[in-house]
């Protein structure tokens, strides 16, 4: 028995050190060096491979064509001593994208994913936004089918450039300007955050239910405060400030990891309003979820450097509102768990136009939950790039202006 473990411990390293390798490089020289290991013996049974062959069966549920790419952002920003992987090599880094069909001459959207999410999140919006916009979405460095860089960042201000500087790299390598750019939850943050360092380069910056409005000091409650205290509290702040991300509990499950993720969408996802998941839907997006979530920890670490225990930002964009210089739109699902107050507080010092949006029965993922009034919301945010007969100046019914 003992014989048997020690031989199985030792093949698990093995494969463990396998994915690693395969996590790391890009897809380019994934496609060249496939693994010579069937997923079946895998304790982690993903790979970048894997997660782009996922994301491709998620999309092949729409009907919009569409071209997805590895574009290259080098190996760090230009005359930064600091590399995306804190390595003398020059390896280059890579930004998964996808560019959806769209009408000559129509507006560019790009969208950008949650914390612990990637851009195949989006895939029931793709279809219909793509009707007005030219859709771009990204997986952000560290994250989905971009490289995932070893992650070494040591504070909040390093820790927001390792975003906003790969996402301008990557702006640079599409030759982009004048968008529109939609960030969901921490990718509203670090939109946010990239507008107010470029704002020259965006048209319209909508902030889906963002995070990072408020800090602990501004906003945290008395029922909160009073968790942080008790036993349970104690330990899962130390959790927090040790970067324990939930990505690892799935790690460590190994071949149960799927089966977790599984009774997660199933149970997040189910919607009474008849907007639910369908069968396939379901399916996919957990498969493609569960590969996104298993493979290397990257920017997922970025966690306790951006935010406190609780979720509140360790330098929240409600100090830098006075600062915004992009026309901004917030969109909040009435039933998410984060409140639209922190926007509201920041539009008192805004010097640009501003407008806060809820759309009914929706949570923290209302573009999944709700689609239909999402989309609404989207147009009715971006109506003055439409003409006349596209769209309408009335706020949309059902939606709900605060």
């Amino acid at each position: 028995m003992s014989i048997h473990l020690r031989r199985l411990s030792n093949s698990s390293s093995k494969l463990l050190s396998k994915m690693a390798e395969e996590i790391n490089s890009s897809s380019t020289a994934t496609a060249e060096r496939r693994s010579l290991w069937p997923s079946v013996l895998r304790w982690i049974p993903t790979s970048t491979d894997h997660i782009i062959a996922a994301e491709k069966r998620l999309l092949s549920l729409l009907r919009t064509p569409y071209h997805q790419e590895q574009v290259n952002i080098g190996s760090g920003p230009p005359g930064s001593k600091t590399r995306w992987f804190r390595s003398g090599s020059d390896e280059p880094r890579f930004i998964n994208t996808v560019t959806f069909d769209s009408k000559e001459g129509s507006p560019t959207l790009v969208m950008v994913h949650g914390y612990g999410a990637s851009q195949g999140f989006f895939f029931r919006n793709f279809d219909a936004l793509a009707k007005n916009f030219k859709v771009i979405a990204i997986d952000q460095l560290g994250w989905g089918g971009s490289s995932r860089p070893d992650f070494t960042c040591k504070s909040t201000e390093e820790t927001e450039n390792w975003f906003i500087d790969s996402f301008e790299e990557w702006r640079k390598a599409k030759n982009l300007s004048n968008f529109i750019l939609l960030g969901h939850s921490f990718g509203g943050y670090v939109a946010a955050k990239y507008a107010l360092k470029h704002p020259e380069h965006i048209q319209q910056l909508i902030l889906v239910r963002p995070a990072g409005f408020s800090s602990e000091t501004e906003h945290m409650s008395e029922r909160l405060t009073q968790f942080r205290a008790t036993w349970k509290g104690v330990i899962l702040n130390h959790l927090w400030e040790s970067n324990f991300t939930p990505q690892k509990i799935i790690r460590g499950l190994g071949p149960w990891g799927p089966d977790l993720v599984r009774k997660y969408t199933s149970a997040r996802f189910k919607n009474s309003n008849g907007d639910g998941l369908t069968e396939d839907e379901s399916r996919l997006l957990t498969d493609y979820v569960y590969h996104t979530l298993a493979a290397k920890a990257s920017g997922e670490l970025c966690l306790k450097y951006i935010f406190s225990f609780g979720a509140f930002a360790r330098n929240p964009l409600l100090h830098c509102a006075s600062d915004w210089k992009v026309p901004t739109t917030f969109i909040y699902g009435v039933q998410d768990w984060m409140n639209y107050q922190g926007a509201q507080e920041a539009r008192k010092h805004m010097k640009v136009p501003c407008e806060i949006i809820r759309v009914p029965q929706g949570g923290h993922f209302i573009f999944i939950d709700n689609p239909t009034a999402f989309h609404s919301a989207v147009f009715y945010a971006c109506r003055k790039f439409f003409s006349a007969d596209q769209g309408s100046n009335s706020l949309p019914e059902g939606l709900e202006s605060v």
